[in-house]
């Protein structure tokens, strides 16, 4: 899987033409045009138009372009793989997958694609990220993490998950009085579960979206936690979320600084023929190269360097 960035990701509803336009020159990392939850019933069918038309005409610079599209469950799904990346799979980086709930939805998907790539002659495979957002998700992300080379990232699904595990939750992202209860953070289990399998299968990990486009304060500290927890960015529904992902989900100054110092500083000990290294009184071995090393490669990634 080549690396990409995605501190943040921009949902728009496939119906809304111009809405998709503004998307494409916001400043989100990647864009997600929307056919499952941002998109009526009676609506459905037409939007996938949009969503070709969007990716074939519409320039997005650098950004990730991806879709969603409807759940495995409904009889949409199959039509929106099929129309979508037949008509513009070869300008398409990544699907999204929403309710995956075992390894077999990954490989429907999968298997769809690689037929239609096959049939159209794109020479470039499309990526998924597959949604954790159900009790059976959770329990299944291992198996899910390991079953395809295809599948790029995870995403968290905390308005979804809320309901299938049947936690109260007042408004999906943010903190509310249950938090304030539990002595603890509430949805540890399910995120740093998204995080491990990620990591172990060298796959990303997205934390789901914020609903309070008015408090800035709380989207903050959700980021914060998020990459206090090792997510690599957030979905943000309102552009006005986009510069605070993205100012979250890079190495800090200090961070950078104190990774380049180690790294620095671990070069010379090696040209001296020195072991043991020490910097600034903190002793330095081999775990705490490699955060240095990735705190470097991420801020490269975000043009930091």
């Amino acid at each position: 899987m080549s690396e990409r960035l995605e501190r943040s990701v921009l949902l728009v509803p496939a119906s809304n033409w111009g809405m998709i336009q503004k998307t494409a020159a916001s400043k989100a990392d990647a864009v997600c045009i929307d056919l499952e939850d941002a998109v009526t019933v009676d609506e459905k069918e037409a939007s996938r138009a949009n969503v070709a038309r969007a990716f074939k005409e519409l320039d997005f610079g650098d950004k990730l372009r991806m879709y969603r599209i409807n759940g495995l469950d409904t009889h949409y799904a199959y039509r929106d793989l099929i129309e979508v990346v037949e008509a513009a799979g070869d300008c398409i980086d990544l699907i999204v997958v929403p309710k995956v709930n075992r390894p077999e939805d990954v490989y429907v998907v999968e298997t769809l694609l690689t037929q239609i790539e096959s049939y159209r002659g794109f020479a470039r495979p499309i990526g998924i990220e597959a949604l954790i957002e159900t009790a059976s998700g959770c329990v299944n992300i291992r198996d899910i993490a390991a079953c395809s080379t295809r599948l790029e990232g995870f995403i968290y699904g905390p308005g979804d998950y809320a309901a299938s595990v049947r936690m109260p939750m007042e408004s999906i992202g943010e903190l509310d009085e249950n938090d304030a209860v539990y002595p603890g953070h509430r949805w540890h289990h399910v995120m740093h579960s998204i995080v491990t399998a990620a990591r172990a299968y060298n796959k990303r990990a997205i934390d789901g979206p914020f609903a309070g486009i008015k408090n800035p304060e709380g989207l903050a500290q959700a980021c914060k936690i998020a990459r206090a927890m090792g997510f690599d960015g957030k979905w943000c529904i309102h552009p006005s979320q986009i510069d605070l992902a993205n100012q979250t989900f890079v190495p800090s100054e200090k961070e950078l600084a104190w990774a380049q110092t180690v790294l620095s500083e671990y070069e010379r000990a090696r040209q001296e023929g020195r072991g043991a290294l020490s910097v600034k009184g903190k002793m330095i071995d081999v775990a705490s190269l490699r955060m240095c090393q990735t705190t470097v490669e991420r801020a490269r990634l975000a043009g930091l360097l």
